[in-house]
């Protein structure tokens, strides 16, 4: 690749390498190149076009006072760029919220003092006379803290169906397992998958990672029954009927072993709640519910009119209808996690923010900061030889800067409003993401870089504003100079257990003293074999089933049991028992106990020995991805009551709250 195309592929942010080790480095075709430039508005048809875009680019960045965003953290000097400007210069802050204009000149005295937090306009006029602006983010020095050390649950929503579920997992399931882990086991946090709203249609995505829109959640989750309108309606034998259906959707799944159906629960539930919306609201219901509305604004009605458009109705007509379901919905995430503080849980409801939303998706409709044409994907790894494609859509990083991070910025103020703590999956995001132009193999993307420190600023400023925690989903390649920067800004890592080694003195299981302490550390995920499938090999006969491995069977069967004896030999020496399979779990979960991490959780399905994984990456049909619930060791459904009362269960978070 030429100079001039590396140089001006350097000033857009576009990656003309990669190194996927230290020692590697892997060219990307400069087809990629070009289409990525194009996308972002830079035409490298010709060596002409290439040298007028260069001196353009070149040109522009001599010109500009300033970066287009500067970010400054409270407790520290001011950015570089502005303490550069010579003496004199005047500045100006236009505040993001109401607060009063703040004027200050470059000077030895000239530095103002306790400048208020958020994402503001400043106008710079040096002495020469020439103006210049740029968006000045104020955030605090750190994400809030999280506790000296909490263990907690991490759980599939839909996968954990009680008495009272309409055939999946819902809201009213997710307050009460909150109590109960909460006040019976002292646990100080839930995490749950993505409930952002899925794209409509049948048979839906049952991914919750490639959402219709990650902003506004998904009514699929809805107790109906704790809807206040429930109560008050007068089609009570309608309503009966469908929670009767519900009630054969939910034994079905529990007595019958069939699968979570995702659009037959979703049918019923919106049966029911066209009944509940023609119930009129009280006058507090109604005022609450115009007070939201107005509080989500434009793009509230945007969604609701997509959501009745995609649905055939007319959006003029019954987008009310829609904007209601996300009033009901956050009312009902707002209510758990509410239980979960009240049940004495430290932190609450973990949320889970997907890395994008799906390419004809709500979120995606008349979104100009997307970029057309692109999608977000891996490179090439010891998992995945040709890379991966998620196929959702990249933000653009020049769009995100023109409107001050307003996309970003109002997608974490919206699920911040009834998290504790908000997981950031591919937290690497922030910093770059791989981007695959449309029609290439993922293997010849290439990365395209965000501003960084930015994107860490907003996003630790709205975590201080909802006083919640971020846990930033670090697992794989990650760059040193990013898992600093999430640390240095109290965003926590994750670690989990079977990727622990020390890698760089012989790659031995860690030591449970040698673990970070900022993160969420547990065992396994939901990508990942259950605990106990991990134990006995069981995960490697369903790949081999499935016709998955890369490998000869007998290699991956060796090579997996030698990684699990080695982690049970650390287990021994540390006088830990790991006589039989539930001993070995919770001598798994105590090995945790022993490592310095904040917040040590456990997978639900560990607890009660369920040997389903949730999630099979690489798979599509071959496998009931996202559609499984919670069962015991022998593979039969549990119900939340039956798990409550779980000796097994019990006894593995006794242990937890004895050794935390």
């Amino acid at each position: 690749m030429d100079d001039d195309l590396a140089r001006l592929a350097a000033l857009h942010g576009v990656a003309t390498a990669y190194q996927p080790a230290a020692d590697v480095t892997v060219p990307v075709p400069r087809a990629t190149v070009a289409a990525v430039l194009g996308m972002l508005g830079v035409c490298t048809d010709t060596p002409e076009d290439v040298g007028a875009g260069l001196a353009a680019a070149e040109r522009k960045a001599r010109e500009r006072l300033l970066p287009r965003t500067l970010v400054w953290w409270e407790g520290e000097p001011p950015p570089t760029e502005l303490a550069a400007l010579p003496a004199g210069t005047r500045i100006r802050l236009e505040p993001e919220e109401s607060e009063a204009v703040v004027e200050w000149v470059v000077g030895p005295d000239g530095e103002p003092a306790g400048l208020p937090f958020g994402v503001h306009r400043i106008v710079v006029t040096p002495p020469d006379g020439e103006v210049g602006g740029a968006t000045l983010i104020v955030a605090p020095e750190r994400a809030p803290a999280a506790p000296e050390r909490a263990h907690g649950v991490l759980v599939q929503l839909y996968s954990l169906l009680s008495e009272r579920s309409w055939g999946m997992g819902d809201l009213g399931d997710l307050a009460e397992l909150a109590r109960w882990a909460g006040r019976t086991h002292g646990a100080g946090f839930i995490q749950v998958n993505p409930l952002h709203a899925a794209v409509p249609g049948t048979p839906t995505d049952p991914s919750p990672y490639r959402p219709s829109s990650r902003r506004f959640p998904d009514p699929v989750h809805l107790r109906i029954e704790d809807v206040p309108e429930y109560a008050l309606c007068p089609q009570r034998e309608a309503l009966a009927g469908l929670a009767a259906r519900g009630a054969q959707l939910r034994r079905a799944v529990l007595e019958k072993g069939e699968l979570i159906d995702r659009d037959a629960v979703w049918e019923l539930k919106r049966a029911a709640l066209e009944l509940l919306y023609a119930v009129p609201r009280t006058a507090e219901r109604e005022a609450a519910y115009r007070s939201f509305c107005s509080e989500q604004g434009v793009p509230l009605d945007v969604h609701a009119a997509w959501c009745a458009g995609h649905a055939g109705e007319d959006p003029k007509e019954r987008a009310d209808f829609h904007r209601w379901l996300v009033w009901l919905t956050d009312a009902q995430l707002a209510g758990a996690q509410r239980v979960a503080r009240e049940s004495g849980m430290a932190v609450g409801i973990v949320h889970d923010l997907a890395v994008g939303v799906h390419p004809q998706g709500a979120d995606r409709f008349g979104a100009h900061w997307y970029a057309g044409h692109m999608t977000v994907g891996a490179p090439p790894d010891a998992f995945n030889a040709r890379g991966q494609d998620w196929g959702l859509p990249p933000w653009r990083p020049d769009r995100l800067a023109e409107t001050r991070y307003a996309p970003f910025r109002s997608l974490l103020r919206s699920v911040f409003r009834y998290a504790g703590a908000l997981r950031i999956d591919h937290v690497m995001g922030l910093f770059r993401l791989w981007w695959i132009p449309e029609g290439t193999p993922p293997a010849e993307g290439t990365y395209v870089s965000y501003d960084g420190e930015a994107m860490l600023a907003v996003l630790v400023l709205e975590a201080h504003r909802a006083g919640a925690l971020v846990i930033g989903e670090d697992l794989g390649t990650v760059e040193p100079r990013v898992r600093r920067a999430l640390a240095r800004r109290g965003v926590l890592g994750t670690s989990v257990l079977w990727f622990e080694r020390d890698w760089d003195g012989g790659g031995k299981p860690l030591a449970p003293q040698d673990w970070r302490a900022e993160c969420l550390a547990t065992v396994t995920t939901h990508d990942l074999p259950p605990t106990a499938a991990k134990l006995a090999g069981s995960h490697v006969e369903l790949r081999d089933r499935l016709g998955l491995l890369a490998r000869p069977v007998e290699q991956e069967r060796a090579e997996d049991a030698a990684d699990t004896a080695e982690w049970l030999e650390l287990l021994r020496g540390l006088g830990l028992d790991t006589t039989d399979e539930e001993a070995a779990v919770r001598a798994l979960y105590a090995f945790l106990l022993r490592t310095p991490a904040r917040l040590v959780g456990v997978w639900l399905p560990d607890a009660v020995g369920d040997r389903r994984p949730q999630n099979l990456p690489g798979t599509w049909d071959q496998y009931p991805n996202w559609r499984l619930p919670v069962a015991d060791a022998d593979g039969r459904p549990l119900t939340l009551e039956e798990l409550a009362a779980s000796p097994r269960a019990n006894a593995l978070l006794r242990a937890l709250r004895k050794g935390a």
